[in-house]
């Protein structure tokens, strides 16, 4: 909830709230993960500053398309893409093929995302409140914006190939993964200083909160953003142990339905314009990523499995 009212009330906070969740997962890794520095990484340092190179400008560009007028919906459209941007690239660098229905799911995924950027596309265009000049300044904004997203997507699927390759070689290591992605990635959000300290200063500036049940006064948007660094630190160490417990059928199928449920909150909660063909959009990306993981084959065994079930008297 968080990002979403943040992102709203003050455009551009995205590095603040990146970098204090970096900050935190880091820190709490140094101490119970590496051991304030005596444990030695399983997997070699160099291959982490490679990997954080990727996951920092994935963040980073992430974070700066927000302030090319692109609304949160398209945001969370658009990054659900990631399906296709890993299949293009397993086939374009790991040579993989896949099955029918994976390459039909892609091309519901494609299409729902088409959908949506094009609708948004016209809505951009089409402010009335804007003269022409300033109505083409802004869509020219928002082209670069989903270049950006394209750019993000695709770094962040080809850092995953990468992670993929690593893990083969040396193992999986998800808790030390955890902690050098955000920990070594620290120092570069010194080049961001002057807008982390900006909208720290704008945080500060925010109406007074008190705590509940300790009583502790404090600006409401810095303890919005640490109940969100809370939340996230639980929702990333969980996704990070479900990898680890659980199929990657149930973790691709866990983080979109998480996907879907923060879109559905974005346009309800913040009226976002969605019309129709952006529902049909949304309906395509979600269906074709079920799809691709498969969850219709998951679930006839255990509807024939319900169906067997005696009839209780």
């Amino acid at each position: 909830v968080f990002p979403l009212y943040a992102c709203r009330q003050f455009p551009g906070c995205g590095n603040i709230v990146t970098f204090s969740q970096f900050l935190f997962i880091a820190v709490e890794g140094f101490i119970f993960e590496a051991n304030f520095g005596r444990k030695k990484p399983a997997i070699p340092i160099r291959y982490y500053f490679i990997m954080v190179a990727m996951f920092f400008t994935v963040s980073v560009v992430n974070n700066y398309a927000l302030n090319l007028n692109i609304a949160m919906p398209l945001h969370m459209i658009f990054r659900s893409g990631s399906l296709i941007a890993s299949m293009a690239l397993g086939i374009i660098i790991l040579k993989k093929r896949y099955s029918v229905s994976k390459y039909t799911s892609i091309a519901l995924v494609s299409l729902g995302i088409f959908t949506c950027t094009f609708m948004s596309a016209k809505q951009v265009a089409s402010d009335s409140s804007l003269n022409e000049e300033d109505g083409l300044q802004v869509f020219l904004w928002w082209l670069l914006g989903i270049a950006a997203l394209t750019f993000a997507l695709l770094m962040s699927a080809r850092m995953g190939i990468f992670q993929e390759t690593l893990y083969k070689q040396f193992g999986k290591h998800s808790k030390e993964a955890l902690f050098y992605n955000h920990a070594l990635p620290l120092p570069g959000f010194l080049l961001l200083a002057p807008n982390i300290y900006h909208h720290a200063v704008l945080f500060s500036q925010s109406e007074p909160f008190q705590v509940p049940v300790i009583g502790l006064t404090l600006p409401i948007m810095w303890f919005y953003l640490l109940m969100n660094v809370i939340t996230q630190y639980v929702c990333i160490r969980g996704v990070f142990i479900l990898t680890t417990e659980c199929t990657s059928l149930t973790v691709t199928l866990v983080v979109t339905l998480r996907k879907f449920v923060s879109l559905i909150f974005s346009i309800l909660y913040f009226r976002n314009p969605f019309t129709a063909w952006h529902w049909l959009g949304t309906a395509f990306v979600f269906v074709g990523t079920l799809m691709y993981t498969e969850v219709w084959n998951s679930l006839g065994p255990f509807l024939a499995r319900w169906r067997k079930r005696p009839k209780e008297e």
